[in-house]
């Protein structure tokens, strides 16, 4: 059995590292935007992208140094999309991982370029890095770009506001959420397969766990933004109703909520049922997902 919390922190500290020499140095002129990334990138968080990047490369056989570079543009378009989710004409949120949000401690402009820098920077190191075959960068670079893109997390923010406000249907929050989240979780597991040499076999499996992993995550989330601790979480609690937003809890109540992102659970784990003990750190974060606190 993985120990879990001792997987998480080697490889959160592996992507650490390379984050930290990926981006550019301070000490030049325009450096405040350079600052401003580095705040909101090294703001604590889960890395979650990254690790199951990582976890994915090692299931099928790979090591997780064959994904590095992948896993850590997976963190920087994830910390970019929370600037931007966070800026005043968007959710208008002033924490974030315990912190002031990137617009709060700079200010708008600052974080807007900020999440544009992140975004960018996160393409020129996958098509940068030597490790994978150009065929497989070429896929990884096509996957995240739709996954990151008006086909997945941008259209998903952009239902996100529109269905605020108005009752929407359970179908219509999973199609959202699906987008939103899950699509990115997706591509993480996949990308790290593609640059592990898994096969169309492996690759499959794991995008259907990651489809349901993501999906559960979202669930978990809405449920914490019920009936989390804001201290734990490091950001505020019951901003989904006030927002006006739609959510799990909202329409099917916090038991069947519970039960649903359980259930998303089971079935990913039995989409690893191929895979052997290589496997077991995703099917340890997978239990994770749901008995987080934060």
């Amino acid at each position: 059995m993985t120990d879990l919390a001792t997987y998480l922190e080697r490889a959160s500290r592996l992507v650490d590292e390379r984050l930290a020499a990926l981006l550019p140095p301070e000490a030049a002129p325009g450096s405040r935007v350079i600052e401003a990334m580095r705040y909101s990138l090294f703001a604590g968080g889960k890395r979650l992208r990254p690790v199951l990047c990582l976890a994915a490369a090692e299931a099928v056989g790979g090591a997780a140094a064959d994904a590095l570079p992948v896993a850590c543009a997976l963190e920087m378009i994830h910390t970019y999309s929370l600037i931007h989710d966070d800026l005043p004409a968007m959710d208008n949120d002033t924490l974030r991982r315990g912190k002031p949000t990137c617009h709060v401690a700079y200010d708008e402009a600052t974080a807007i370029l900020a999440g544009d820098g992140l975004l960018t920077l996160a393409f020129e190191v996958i098509a940068s890095q030597s490790r994978t075959p150009p065929e497989r960068t070429l896929a990884i670079l096509q996957l995240i770009a739709r996954a990151a893109g008006p086909h997945g997390m941008v259209r998903g923010q952009m239902l996100d506001m529109e269905t605020q406000g108005r009752a929407a249907t359970v179908a219509e929050i999973e199609h959202l959420h699906g987008l939103k989240t899950g699509v990115l979780l997706e591509a993480a597991l996949v990308a790290g397969a593609l640059a592990g040499g898994g096969t169309e076999e492996e690759i499959g499996a794991l995008r259907a766990f990651g489809r349901k992993l993501g999906l559960a995550f979202q669930v978990v989330d809405d449920i914490l933004n019920v009936e989390g601790d804001p201290a734990v979480m490091g950001k505020a609690a019951g901003t989904d109703r006030i927002q006006g937003k739609n959510s799990y809890p909202a329409l099917i109540g916090l038991d069947q909520s519970k039960k649903k992102a359980h259930d998303l659970i089971d079935q990913a784990l039995n989409d690893l049922s191929a895979f052997d003990l290589r496997a077991d750190p995703l099917r340890a974060i997978a239990r994770y997902v749901v008995t987080r606190n934060k």
